[in-house]
């Protein structure tokens, strides 16, 4: 049987654990849409691997001090859910690119001409002609054509053992690479299309973040006297957990210039999805507010405090809690601008797919 409907007010802490639970849905979901994208794409090129690389050092600093800083264990937990999940990234950036720990620089514009006006000389065309073509100058081989033909020929011969050796170099992908310069794409969606489908995903996952804490214990907790003795825990400060809660703040903020630069040089976020960067603006503000969220337990109870004392709690709060907000505030203004890369490249990028589909076509 279901309690007798009665009025719900939010205190502060209902605010805090419904932000909370919104945000450990958004960061559940966060990584797999940039999973399927790759799978889909059957490729990781839009993904700076040094990006998931210092991520990854940074969700193993944030499982330490987790620990150490005694957080509660559901972010211990996600912590955990967190780095296997970049695992499952480098792991499809491995697959699709190969052991290499740097970002491909952006290709320079094939030429279709070797300078000359003629077609570029290719391994057939040098063994066959003085010049790499057909027009030659003069229809007997002088020695110095003679000796042109033995260099080129040399050189092709090396560039076939280059090639073989490729094949057992780390950095050649385990997953075969597309005949066609360019991996496959899929069509794109219509901008209303995306729009709707995102704003459907992030209402499902906020939805499903309060109906879970409506659904838990804690928001039965309400009426519940605090007890400072539980406080005094939250506000104790551990020496290396605060360490590595700083080294995680730093490596989750570097871990955003690689992708930024990775976009600019391309002058595209082609291979990106929006979702994988919305979900987690939206996983880093909401945990922002459930930090923030927070109601100081006196000694002398809610109603009992003495001058000063409420500020005083709260800002030892703030303190043990300032290297997660930090990194949190610092990553999401990163990732507005990655946002902004969305929209300013978008124009270039549809473009690009137009003519790769009139190509096809």
């Amino acid at each position: 049987m279901f309690p007798p409907s009665q009025g719900y007010s939010l205190d502060v802490e209902a605010i805090s654990g419904i932000c909370g639970s919104v945000s450990i849905a958004c960061w559940v979901v966060v990584f797999s849409p940039q999973i399927i994208e790759n799978f889909r794409r059957s490729s990781a090129e839009g993904l700076s691997i040094e990006f998931i690389i210092i991520w990854l050092l940074g969700d193993f600093a944030n499982i330490i001090g987790a620990v150490l800083q005694k957080v509660l264990p559901t972010m211990i937990i996600l912590a955990i859910y967190y780095t296997l999940a970049d695992v499952v990234l480098l792991a499809q950036c491995f697959y699709y690119r190969g052991f290499t720990l740097r970002d491909p620089k952006p290709e320079p514009p094939t030429s279709t001409s070797n300078g000359n006006g003629d077609s570029p000389a290719t391994e057939r065309t040098a063994l066959l002609n003085g010049n790499g073509n057909g027009n030659s100058s003069s229809p007997h081989p002088t020695p110095r054509d003679a000796d042109q033909h033995r260099s080129q020929s040399v050189s092709s011969l090396g560039e076939r053992f280059h090639t073989l050796g490729e094949h057992f170099s780390p950095a050649t992908p385990l997953h075969p690479a597309p005949k066609s310069a360019e991996p496959p794409r899929p069509r794109p969606r219509p901008l209303w299309k995306t729009i709707v489908f995102n704003a459907v995903a992030v209402l499902v996952v906020v939805a499903a973040g309060v109906g879970g804490y409506f659904l838990s214990p804690a928001s039965n907790q309400q009426d519940s006297v605090p007890d400072p003795a539980e406080q005094d825990d939250i506000l104790t400060f551990s020496t290396w957990g605060q360490v590595f809660g700083y080294l995680c703040a730093v490596l989750y903020l570097g871990s955003r210039v690689p992708q930024l630069l990775l976009n600019y040089r391309r002058k595209s976020t082609e291979g990106l999805n929006a979702l994988f960067f919305l979900f987690a603006c939206i996983g880093n503000l909401t945990y922002v507010f459930s930090i923030f969220a927070f109601e100081p337990v006196c000694r002398g109870g809610k109603h009992g405090c003495k001058p000063g004392e409420a500020s005083s709690i709260y800002g030892r709060y703030i303190l043990v809690n300032l290297s997660w907000l930090l990194g949190s505030l610092g990553t999401l203004f990163l990732d507005m601008g990655v946002f902004a890369q969305f929209f300013m490249y978008r124009k270039d990028d549809e473009d690009d797919r137009g003519r790769r589909l009139d190509d096809e076509e």
